[in-house]
């Protein structure tokens, strides 16, 4: 089982894409893919997260409340506190077909999904 370990304050977003994501059981959740960055408050708001297909082919992306991962510096990764079925169900897109970041429902849609409260309330 994997824990969490308290976290660094600062990370480059260079550093952070590309990491492996699993779930407290130690499962394979995917790896993060992009940072998505709200402009107007500064603020991460969500990771891109990867999951499933083949050597690149038939992932599909979720935006993941950057607030639901904790870092494990220990085993070098991001946790996720979901399980694969969770994941699998959440809302998703693909490559070619990105979400309206700036729909207020899809931002508070996502927040609840992965039960974040949302940094702008």
């Amino acid at each position: 089982m994997l824990t969490a370990t308290k976290h660094p304050r600062c990370l480059s977003a260079s550093t952070i894409a590309g990491d492996p994501v699993k779930n407290r059981a130690g499962e394979d959740l995917g790896e993060i893919k992009e940072l998505m960055i709200d402009l107007v408050d500064g603020r991460v708001a969500y990771a891109v997260l990867s999951f499933g297909g083949f050597l690149g082919l038939g992932d599909k992306l979720f935006a993941v409340p950057f607030s639901a991962f904790q870092v494990d510096t220990e085993n070098k990764c991001f946790i996720l506190d979901m399980d694969k079925e969770r994941l699998k169900a959440a809302p998703g897109f693909d490559k070619d077909n990105w979400p309206d970041f700036a729909d207020a429902k899809f931002h508070t849609d996502t927040y609840a999904y992965y039960r974040s409260k949302p940094y702008w309330s």
